[in-house]
């Protein structure tokens, strides 16, 4: 069967199921997200399309609205000592899990904990002697041994979020996958209906109390407006365009820029850009293993990046994309591009000069090339080129996405199973804040984002930015971050773009937030 012929029969089954069980019409919206879901728990794996599902099913603590200010989500209310040492919270009323169970202090905590323990904002905060207590089942209490800032941004911060799990669920190991997704978010997993590499589904959650006030961003009421939500895998792009446009599916979340022209004079498709600060493409080294554990050998690598290169092969317009040499992103707050000047265009006779005195003698680096996501591939050939050219011998390793984002969490050698490179992008939102760039996590030790980079300095002078209240000041912070990343090469940067989403005009209510939510929604 062709591909086109087996969307269709995907296709053709959504529609005839879109029934309650009662035989009466279901509202429902069908979305094709940018890589399927392998697995289903954001805190063993954070990859985007992990917490697209985990927006879905779980909830937060506090959300930030289109301001970026964080607010009250499943708390009511909160007090913050004088010191910024201890903080008292007040769940809402009523929350309860999907499978029927009261939300109590006891499941956030436990959440907490966890979400702590691979986060670098909550890592930051065991850091600083976190301890948390349960007050009774709808108050706890967080107290750190020294004041900070971060605490609430934290809690609230889309990436790498805080989602509250059952207590049961948050005490497994992080490297153990949650499996039975039971949340207390406004839609419900259907299970039953899943089928891996093809469907996700999600109904309603009918019992979810939702806040009074408006959607805004991440914030605000979650109302549900749609019975059923089902997410349709189609890797390729031109075959979801095709589905879009026939009103086959009703939002795509990945419009390839060189798409675009098709939709065009399409009355029934809106085509937008949501994410206005777009992506931080990267080229991530494994700072574990040679050659790249070695500072030489990674500033080889931006002496080798052409970042022009990258754009046209991913994105091609123009109008949607930039070169970007700031670790905390351009257009961010605390965006700086100094100490790149040298680095700004391509010098392959120096990487291949600083690879030599690295020690480097044609040793294999392992590429892990994805396949089933959209863009990255992209990236991934550019990668492979670039890098051979500087004299790398790579081995480049296909594998599915999600086989990646597993395989990244291995810290062996390369050549018994792990790896050495590979190309990902990161929403900006995550970037611009020092604390919440994953990027730029660098302790020492094997947690994180796997890469596992190790900067004393840059560890330093994140603290003091999170630490300083001066808007000035942490200006001059945010450049020392930015010089000490340089000097690092945590990731080799690759562009900032922005992608298009595609949906059609019949939906309404569809909030441009990076990492797409369907509450709010009205078909």
């Amino acid at each position: 069967m062709t591909s086109r012929a087996r969307i269709g029969l995907v296709l053709a089954s959504v529609a005839a199921i879109a029934f309650a069980r009662d035989g009466s019409a279901q509202t429902l919206l069908r979305h094709v997200p940018q890589a399927d879901v392998k697995v289903l728990d954001p805190v063993a794996n954070t990859a985007i399309n992990t917490m697209q599902y985990a927006y879905m099913v779980y909830d937060q603590l506090f959300s930030f609205d289109d301001r970026f200010r964080a607010q009250p989500q499943m708390v009511e209310a909160f007090s913050v000592s004088p010191d910024q040492r201890a903080y008292e919270f007040t769940l809402r009323a009523g929350l309860k899990f999907h499978d029927g169970t009261p939300l109590r202090s006891a499941d956030v905590i436990a959440s907490i904990k966890r979400w702590s323990q691979r986060d670098p904002t909550g890592t930051r905060m065991n850091e600083l002697g976190m301890a948390l207590e349960s007050i009774d089942d709808r108050k706890f209490r967080l107290t750190l041994r020294e004041s900070w800032g971060q605490v609430i941004d934290s809690m609230a911060k889309p990436g790498w979020a805080l989602f509250v799990m059952r207590e049961s669920d948050a005490q497994k190991a992080i490297n153990d996958p949650v499996t039975e997704t039971v949340g207390s978010g406004p839609f419900r997993f259907v299970r039953p209906e899943w089928v891996p590499g093809s469907k996700i589904v999600y109904e309603k959650n009918r019992d979810y109390v939702s806040r009074s006030e408006p959607a805004n961003y991440y914030s605000g009421g979650k109302v549900v407006k749609v019975d059923r939500v089902e997410w349709t895998i189609i890797p390729d792009a031109n075959t979801a365009i095709s589905a879009l446009a026939n009103g086959e599916v009703d939002t795509v979340e990945t419009i390839p820029v060189d798409l675009v022209g098709r939709l065009a004079q399409n009355r029934n498709v809106t085509v937008a850009v949501h994410n206005k600060g777009g992506f931080q493409a990267q080229l991530r080294p494994n700072h574990l293993h040679p050659p790249f554990n070695n500072p030489k050998a990674r500033e080889a690598l931006l002496y080798m990046v052409n970042q022009e290169d990258y754009m046209q092969a991913t994105v091609g317009n123009r109008d949607y994309w930039r070169t970007c040499f700031a670790w905390l992103i351009c257009g961010g707050p605390n965006a700086s591009e100094a100490g790149t000047e040298a680095y700004r265009k391509p010098d392959r006779d120096k990487a291949r000069q600083l690879l030599k005195e690295s020690g480097y003698n044609g040793e294999k680096v392992v590429f892990m090339r994805p396949t089933g996501i959209t863009l990255i591939p992209d990236l991934a050939e550019v990668a492979v080129q670039e890098l051979k050219s500087i004299g790398l011998n790579v081995d480049v390793q296909v594998m599915d996405w999600s086989v990646l984002l597993q395989r990244r969490l291995k810290t062996d050698p390369p050549a018994d199973g792990g790896w050495s490179l590979y190309t990902t992008y990161t929403p900006w939102i995550d970037l611009a804040n020092p604390i919440t760039n994953y990027a730029l996590q660098a302790p020492c030790a094997k947690t994180g984002w796997p890469g596992w980079a190790c900067s004393p300095e840059l560890e330093k002078a994140r603290d003091q930015w999170a630490r300083e209240g001066d808007p000035a000041k942490r200006q001059a912070v945010a450049e020392q971050i930015q010089r000490e990343s340089v000097k690092l090469v945590p990731i080799a940067l690759l562009g900032q773009f922005f992608t298009p989403v595609g949906y059609r005009t019949t939906l309404k209510g569809y909030l441009p937030t990076p990492i797409p939510v369907m509450w709010n929604v009205e078909k």
